[in-house]
């Protein structure tokens, strides 16, 4: 019976990025990055003292993320890059809103 038990038990799936079988460093930190600083910027955009750091952000993000969608390898990658991607786009637009470069 313990042995039923233990065969017909699925493993556990695990999050990963690289469903490749191969190892992207950079692609990874670029995505995580992305999604990180996609999102403080959001939250930054909507501040009005706080325009400056979300727009810098958001630039920042949306431009590391554009790098990394046209170098990634598989798609569990292009998914997280694409919620960063989006994120700053929405941050940098926030920022720029409520003032953009100024301080």
């Amino acid at each position: 019976m313990s042995q039923a038990q233990a065969g017909s038990g699925s493993r556990a799936r695990r999050f990963t990025l690289n469903s490749d079988g191969l190892r992207h460093p950079w692609i990874n930190w670029s995505a995580g990055y992305a999604v990180v600083a996609g999102l403080i910027s959001t939250v930054l955009g909507l501040m009005n003292v706080a325009h400056f750091a979300g727009t810098v952000l958001g630039v920042t993000a949306f431009f590391i993320g554009m790098v990394a969608q046209l170098v990634s390898a598989t798609r569990e990658q292009r998914m997280v890059i694409v919620v960063g991607v989006v994120a700053a786009f929405v941050g940098l637009g926030l920022g720029i809103a409520h003032g953009g470069f100024t301080f």
